[in-house]
């Protein structure tokens, strides 16, 4: 295989992108916290190039991945980059007013990439354009001016910019101007990891002991903890269910929108402003909100004991959010024996679906958005969106995995600490079932033309969790309702019909 073919876009360049994806650092990575943004030390296959910042030196990136380059010099370049995405530089140096960047595409859209300092949201330096360059490894040198040159070491940030909903440029290195300066290497504490990360389905088992701050974000159950949760729980008492009761093994707490803001405490923690628009529900959330943190907030959900967050892309008509109509999470279980299902590890954090998903959803297709209260009578133009009748609205509904690893209350991809039922039963790496989230996301809109998700397409919707249930009335809940396969409300009472 030669260079040429090693990095290439499909005829639909939207399904160049994987579907998921462990994120990981160029060498060396040291995860920090469990957020799936990575610290890397330096890459062996960097080459020197006086002067130069090498677009793998990153200490932390959202998106990114790196392979070998067919550019003067080899070595390796940074690509899978799409709008969004970004690479950060710590300690750098700005010698001169003329930046340049050696870049490729093979994305008609183009786009930039703008530099900037401190944080993705920081004070723009300078933007690079991005035009398709004939290939991925086609290589061209682009150029950009500094209108004020700082006069001390920053952290730099590269953020890519581009109206597609793909991959749209490689990045080789910097040139920062005379005198410039690139950060020192950090020492590497952990073996090298490839430079191919393996792509990692939700199913993925997790490293037979992968400890608590092991490379890559796997975080160990804080077992005192969950014994204490676990004794809670075995000290309720289960109750008599009343003829009449519905039996569904359920129950459910209704929230109303806490806050909007481009912040991800899961993914992009301590990094405000680092992530698409999310509407929260719950407690307050920040960037750097933890199980903790939410604990001592108050929150806007209903079930007595429930301060957990969760959170999903905003809904925007023509750029501008739309507003909830309804929001419910239902717990419940969809595996044979309900009697098996326990309670949430405290500290537990989940996210379902792919925010980098951009494929067409028409009519028939899977994860519809769908209408409650009337029936499509249309669908968009582009065909992702249904069209509803007067009286209803466009809601859709967003299911965690209900199997946990037993061991990690996160993971790298925030979803390989979880997995499916075999069979009806949670066995094999995920022998532990919890109860099966489900979010009941409820738009005031009628859908139909102008409709985009904050992450892009309507195929990108997902959803996050983070568990901070007071885990006595979790427990409660648990045993008189799902254990017992009734229907209950937000209380641990039975309802009928």
């Amino acid at each position: 295989m030669t260079s040429e073919t090693r990095h290439v876009a499909p005829p639909d360049p939207r399904r160049r992108r994987r579907t998921t994806r462990v994120i990981l650092g160029v060498t060396v990575t040291a995860a920090l916290g469990a957020s799936g943004v990575y610290v890397a030390t330096a890459d062996a296959g960097e080459v020197a190039v006086p002067g130069a910042l090498q677009a793998e030196a990153f200490t932390a990136q959202s998106g990114a991945k790196t392979e070998k380059t067919s550019d003067t010099g080899g070595g390796k370049n940074v690509g899978w980059l799409a709008d969004g995405d970004w690479l950060k530089y710590q300690g750098v140096t700005i010698g001169g007013a003329t930046l340049s960047a050696r870049i490729a595409s093979d994305n008609s859209d183009g786009g930039a990439v703008e530099a900037r300092l401190g944080s993705a949201t920081g004070t723009l330096l300078a933007t690079f354009p991005v035009a398709r360059t004939g290939g991925w490894q086609k290589w061209t040198t682009v150029t950009a001016t500094v209108a004020k040159i700082p006069t001390s070491k920053q952290d730099l940030v590269l953020v890519m910019r581009s109206k597609s909903r793909s991959d749209f440029v490689n990045i080789n290195y910097l040139l920062l101007g005379p005198g410039s300066a690139t950060p020192a290497t950090p020492a590497a504490t952990t073996p090298a990891a490839t430079t191919e990360p393996a792509t990692a389905p939700s199913s993925a088992a997790p490293p037979a002991s992968a400890p608590a701050a092991s490379p890559g974000g796997w975080v160990d159950v804080d077992q005192a903890a969950w014994d204490k949760a676990l004794a809670q729980y075995n000290a309720v008492a289960s109750q008599p269910v009343p003829a009449g009761t519905t039996m569904v093994p359920e129950f459910h707490t209704d929230c109303s929108v806490s806050g909007e803001a481009p912040d991800d405490p899961i993914v992009f923690p301590n990094l405000p402003g680092a992530s698409h628009l999310h509407t929260f529900f719950g407690p307050k959330v920040t960037a750097s909100s933890t199980a903790k943190d939410l604990l001592a907030e108050s929150t806007t959900c209903t079930a007595p004991g429930d301060n957990s967050a969760y959170w999903g892309p905003a809904l925007l008509l023509n750029g501008t959010p739309v507003k909830m109509k309804n929001f419910r999470a239902y717990y419940g279980a969809k595996i044979k024996d309900p009697k098996t299902v326990r309670p949430f590890p405290p500290g537990l954090v989940m996210v379902q679906g792919d925010a980098k998903r951009q494929v067409a959803t028409p009519a028939g297709a899977s994860g519809q958005f769908w209408c409650a209260g009337s029936a499509e009578i249309g669908r968009s133009k582009d065909g992702n969106w249904p069209e509803c009748a007067a009286g209803g609205n466009l809601i859709y509904q967003l299911t965690f995995q209900d199997c946990w690893d037993g061991k990690h209350v996160d993971s790298p991809d925030h979803k390989s600490h979880m997995g499916p039922s075999v069979n009806g039963v949670c066995t094999g790496n995920y022998p532990v079932a919890i109860p099966s989230l489900s979010l009941m996301l409820g738009y005031d809109s009628l859908g139909g033309d102008g409709l985009a998700l904050s992450s892009g397409m309507a195929s990108s919707i997902h959803g996050d969790f983070m568990n901070a249930w007071d885990p006595a009335k979790l427990g409660a809940l648990i045993k008189v309702c799902i254990n017992a396969g009734a229907k209950c409300g937000s209380t641990p009472s039975f309802t009928g019909g």
